[in-house]
């Protein structure tokens, strides 16, 4: 697994733990165990020889520290990440949306706001395989459909960001 993936998938456990367990930021960064982290998604062909587990964890270190920015900036940005959420999901209410979903949306959105170097689709593609792994049977296409959306509506574009978003 790649680092980013890695961070993307512990970004999304810490922002479902913010919103649910309403633990601060700091806390959830000082509880998340790494090494049970790195036990839920090591092969045991890396596990065999505890070489590999040394790059794994140095690895695992690296994507925690990405980690912890998509976090926190998504949880900066999140008003107005909530806000192209709510523009593009007609009939959906933000607070209706299953957590994992929603947090899902916000760390990609972010991502795409915030990154330039990772093209928009790797990003919508990262976003529906997170969905998969994690959210309901239906998160995939959900989270796929909302994301083209605000792609196609071109809300993420520097003009309609600076026009506050709407179209």
């Amino acid at each position: 697994m790649g680092k980013r993936r890695r961070a993307r998938e512990m970004a999304v456990q810490m922002l479902y733990q913010n919103e649910l367990g309403g633990s601060p930021v700091e806390e959830i960064f000082g509880n998340f165990d790494l090494d049970s982290f790195l036990e839920e998604i090591e092969t045991p062909a890396e596990d065999a020889g505890g070489v590999a587990s040394v790059a794994s964890r140095a690895h695992a270190e690296e994507s925690f520290r990405r980690a912890r920015e998509l976090v926190a900036g998504t949880l900066e940005q999140k008003q107005r990440i909530d806000e192209l959420i709510r523009l593009q999901a007609d009939n959906w209410r933000l607070e209706r949306m299953p957590t994992i979903d929603r947090n899902i949306l916000r760390l990609a959105i972010f991502e795409m706001l915030s990154d330039q170097t990772v093209p928009r689709v790797v990003v919508v593609d990262e976003a529906v395989e997170l969905a998969k792994k994690f959210g309901s049977e239906d998160s995939g296409r959900f989270v796929n459909g909302l994301l083209d959306g605000i792609l196609n509506s071109r809300r993420l574009e520097p003009e309609a960001l600076a026009s506050g978003g709407s179209s």
